[in-house]
Order: C-alpha cells, then sequence, then structure tokens
C-alpha cells in the first residue's frame, strides 16, 4: 500500500464523511436541493447511513483491504445514483456536485488496485 494511496483513501473517507453529516445535521445546501430532486425526507437518514458506512469502510479498507473495495464500490453505486437522480430532476447545474465526492473514492479504488 502506497503512501498515495493511504492518502486518496483518507480525502475520500473525509469528503464521504463530510456529505454524511451534511445530511444527518440537515443542512439547508444539502436537504433543499433533495427535497428539490424528489427525494422523500423519510429517506435522508438512509442516504446519510450510507455514506457514514461507506465512510468507515474507507477507513477500515486500510487494514482490511477487501471491507476498502466494497465500501468503495458501494459509494461508487450510491453516488452514481445520485447523478442519475440530479440528472432525472433535470438540475443539469448540479450534476457536477456528487461527482466531487465520487471522484476520491473512484480514485482509492483506482489506486488500491495498481498498488
Amino acid at each position: 500500500m502506497s503512501m498515495t494511496h493511504i492518502v486518496v483513501t483518507l480525502l475520500a473517507a473525509a469528503t464521504t464523511g463530510f456529505s454524511a453529516v451534511s445530511v444527518f445535521m440537515r443542512a439547508k445546501w444539502v436537504v433543499e436541493p433533495l427535497a428539490a430532486y424528489g427525494i422523500p425526507s423519510r429517506w435522508w437518514p438512509w442516504l446519510g447511513a450510507a455514506k457514514a458506512a461507506g465512510t468507515l469502510g474507507l477507513v477500515a479498507g486500510l487494514l482490511v483491504p477487501a471491507v476498502g473495495v466494497a465500501a468503495g464500490i458501494g459509494l461508487v453505486v450510491y453516488f452514481t445514483g445520485a447523478v442519475v437522480t440530479v440528472a432525472r430532476a433535470r438540475w443539469f447545474s448540479h450534476l457536477p456536485f456528487p461527482m466531487i465526492y465520487a471522484v476520491p473514492v473512484i480514485a482509492s479504488l483506482v489506486l488500491g488496485f495498481t498498488a
């Protein structure tokens, strides 16, 4: 495992964790778009929990690589769903936001496989 992989994984975990906390805290800049996309508020805790679990999985993956791979794949699926949801809501200007969180996760996965 390279130092680059560790740093990128911790960055991915930090950004995803921040995103999870933002949902749990119901930050206005997060929940207003979620409502506008048509996502019911009863789903928000589950979405935050999925991101929190992915965050913990990425960090645990530094010790148990299979856990990190599973968490990374789960987060990539999650953020792909977020991109699809934003596109279906026709808020194309918001498409970069889920991708900002997905890119470090994807980089962590790639670095994990190439190390």
